[in-house]
Parts: C-alpha cells; structure tokens; sequence
C-alpha cells in the first residue's frame, strides 16, 4: 500500500515543479546606506585649508622632507581614504604636475576611460586637474590642485577592496562630489 503512495506523492511532486525553467541569477550586493552631506572646517599644518566630510577622519603623517607634508582624509564605513600630498614649489611645477599625469595614466591597463576636468579659480588662485577615472582600476578619481608659485596638493581616491566598478560606483560618485567640494573650499596659507 505504500508504494502506490509513495509514487503519488512523486508525481505530484514532478508536475508541481514543472514551470518556468530555473535561471541564474547575478550575484548581488549589499545596500550601501550614504550618509547625509555635511562638512568641517579644517586647517591643515601644510599651508592650506579644506572643508572635509564630517563622516570622514583626518590621519596626519608626520614628513621628513621640509618640503612635503601628507595627509589622509579616512572613510571607515566606505573602506576608502582619499591621500593628500602636499609639497612647497621650488621651480618643480612641470615635473610635479607631469609626475601626477602618470601616476593617473599608470592605471591605463585597467580604466575603460580617463576624462580630465581642467580646475581654474582665479580668485581662490586655485589651478589644476581632476581625473575620472572609469572601470576596475585601483583609484577611482584623482587630481592635483596649485596656485603656479608656491603651493602644490595632490590627491587620490583608493578603496580597500578589491576593483568593482559596478559596486562601487554609487560610492565613487558620493566621495567625487566630496572632492570636488574639497577643492571647491581649497584655500593657500
């Protein structure tokens, strides 16, 4: 009796299943939850002032060279740091500035695309460049800033995760806007 039974419940099982073949689904990610903008005022020790996220902290690093000074600007719920350099000119424009041009273009092997922003505010007498920099390369955006006599900051945007660009793009495109609101607030000292 409990084989007729048994096979029943098998056939039901089979016709119950039959419906749309099963199809894979693509992997998913996490909700990234983005903060609300706000922003502090900050002086650094290397003759400049920014306006920095207030979900970010800032990580000095003490420099041996006279000339240069670093500093992190930290995003622990991103696992991203946006790295500064700041350097005094010394007739170093051109080997500064093409020096941050390579270190953008060093990443050609992975970036789909590099746009360029040329960054020009004569009344802050803030010059310089922001690259884009579009597919699964290391850094997403980076740029460097002058005032063509004295000053020099470079900066560059990592994260602490393996190249994703379909991941992280709604992360990059919340810390772009925060970098340029960094240079938009960029004053020499």
């Amino acid at each position: 009796m409990r084989h007729p039974a048994v096979i029943a419940l098998m056939a039901l099982l089979l016709m119950a299943s039959c419906g749309q073949p099963a199809v894979p689904r693509p992997a998913g990610y996490f909700r990234i939850e983005l903060p609300e903008k706000s922003y502090v005022h900050f002086e650094s020790p290397c003759f400049y002032s920014i306006e920095y996220p207030k979900y970010a902290k800032v990580n000095l690093h003490p420099s041996i060279a006279t000339d240069t000074c670093w500093m992190d600007i930290e995003f622990p719920s991103f696992k991203a740091t946006i790295h500064l350099t700041y350097f005094d000119l010394q007739g170093n424009l051109a080997s500064l500035t093409e020096s941050s041009r390579e270190l953008a273009y060093k990443h050609t092997i992975r970036a789909d695309a590099i746009d360029e922003k040329i960054w020009a505010d004569d009344s802050a007498r803030v010059y310089g460049m922001l690259y884009d920099l579009k597919g699964n390369t290391a850094s997403a955006v980076q740029f460097f800033m002058t005032d063509s006599v004295r000053h020099y900051l470079r900066g560059s945007l990592y994260f602490m995760a393996q190249p994703n660009e379909d991941s992280l793009m709604p992360v990059i495109s919340f810390l772009r806007d925060d970098i340029i609101h960094l240079i938009e607030t960029l004053n020499w000292r």
